[in-house]
């Protein structure tokens, strides 16, 4: 194992409450933003969570793989989707985008092992 993502995303959640309360009126425009833009319209939320997880590996952000692998799980993605996913994330951002999608990749294995069955 590379990195443990379902830690990473707990410990950023503690991180992200502080922000939070030191930041209100900032949190809740981006909170009300992240709601807005995940509301299943053309696409469904699914799709916009893989977009996410693509543009997080194509910034290099951690915390954005983190997040979008543990919601691509939820949102009931498969394996191959987020292959897919990644292969696009790969395409847009070049050699260091691969480093990332692998990382993505085990993001979204140790968060797929946690689940549990429905």
């Amino acid at each position: 194992m590379h990195k443990n993502w379902p830690q990473m995303a707990s410990e950023l959640t503690g991180a992200v409450r502080e922000l939070r309360g030191g930041a209100p009126e900032v949190m809740k425009g981006f909170s009300a933003l992240a709601q807005a833009a995940l509301k299943a319209n053309a696409l469904d939320t699914k799709t916009k969570e893989l977009i996410a997880l693509a543009i997080g590996v194509a910034t290099r952000c951690d915390g954005c793989i983190a997040f979008h692998a543990e919601a691509a799980v939820k949102q009931g993605a498969s394996r191959e989707e987020v292959l897919e996913t990644l292969g696009m994330a790969v395409y847009m951002g070049a050699g260091p985008s691969v480093m990332y999608a692998a990382q993505a990749l085990e993001a979204f294995d140790q968060f797929e092992t946690q689940r549990q069955p429905a």
